[in-house]
């Protein structure tokens, strides 16, 4: 007679769904980082510089808005925060393109970008998604030598930002 084996098998299908169904879902991730010029977290994905988590999901540097650091407030990627860490710097001239891979597109209110807490650039997309890729032009001038760009992507629908630092030299 099969029917023990069969409840059996059934009672494993019943438990594993109700397992799935119990678990807790994960909460979403940042979507999106700056590719080229490599941003510090492209870095660490290249293996240019040796980091620790974020290596494995660059797109994932997400903190709430308004924040003024590389890392998005988010202690698993403290390395981005420091400025000693040999980030590869990059020769850009006074107007200088910036490349963003997108992995999960929100609607955006703003991109900005900022220089010593400046902001150098503003972008407002009313709500828009944006593109898997695509790039900003940003006019660097009145900076020059190297400098630490902070990029901050704005979700429109979100008390959250998504964050990306680009070690520059402008010539």
């Amino acid at each position: 007679m099969k029917f023990p084996k069969l409840r059996n098998t059934a009672a494993v299908a019943a438990a594993t769904a109700l397992l799935f169904t119990l678990m807790p879902a994960g909460t979403a991730s940042a979507h999106g980082y700056i590719s080229n010029p490599q941003s510090r977290q492209a870095q660490c994905a290249a293996g240019v510089v040796d980091c620790g988590q974020i290596r494995w999901e660059p797109q994932s540097v997400e903190g709430p808005k308004g924040l003024m650091s590389c890392s998005g407030g988010n202690s698993r990627f403290a390395e981005l925060d420091d400025n000693n860490y040999g980030w590869r710097v990059t020769d850009v001239s006074t107007n200088a393109t910036f490349n963003w891979t997108i992995t999960a597109a929100h609607s955006t209110s703003t991109w900005e970008y900022f220089i010593n807490g400046n902001r150098v650039a503003s972008f407002n997309d009313n709500g828009a998604r944006p593109p898997a890729n695509f790039s900003h032009n940003v006019n660097l001038s009145g900076y020059s030598g190297r400098q630490t760009v902070l990029a901050r992507w704005n979700v429109a629908d979100t008390g959250n930002a998504f964050y990306a630092c680009v070690d520059v030299n402008i010539r």
